[in-house]
């Protein structure tokens, strides 16, 4: 079985949120057109007096994230206990997580092509979001620019 790339981000939520569904039906998004597979779902919440707890989001028999349960399918549950500790090490008390590790599915058969003919990746590199914002904000600029010079 060939895996595209692996990636994890973790989502974090001030104070005690209630998870509304809402993420979970954004995630299934990309999920259903195969961009990517969800291969692990870890909820951590920290209270203020430097507890963490740890819920792996496949206990299907806990309602609140009864949402999560059709993004599991085929998960192959890579999160080790040392990995979960590792995060909930840097959450702030009074905060909670979701961790979601994936796989970027559109490029298992991209992987194959390349290694069919020898090719292999030589750099990777993810974009922080506060750079994309600032690139944002450029290009609305510019396109005001253009917008406003007489055609």
């Amino acid at each position: 079985m060939t895996l595209g790339p692996l990636e994890y981000i973790v989502i974090g939520f001030e104070g005690k949120q209630e998870l509304d569904g809402s993420v979970a039906r954004e995630l299934e998004k990309v999920v259903a057109n195969g961009s990517i597979r969800i291969v692990d779902l870890v909820f951590i919440a920290r209270d203020d007096q430097d507890n963490a707890i740890a819920v792996e989001l496949d206990a299907k028999d806990d309602p609140r994230f009864a949402e999560f349960a059709p993004l599991l399918r085929g998960s192959l549950a890579l999160l080790t206990p040392e990995d979960i500790e590792t995060v909930a090490d840097t959450l702030p008390d009074s905060t909670a997580a979701l961790v979601v590790l994936f796989e970027h599915h559109w490029a298992v058969d991209l992987k194959d092509a390349l290694i069919d003919k020898g090719g292999f990746v030589v750099g990777r590199a993810t974009i922080p979001p506060e750079v994309l914002e600032e690139l944002s904000g450029e290009l609305e600029a510019q396109e005001s620019a253009a917008a406003a010079l007489p055609a």
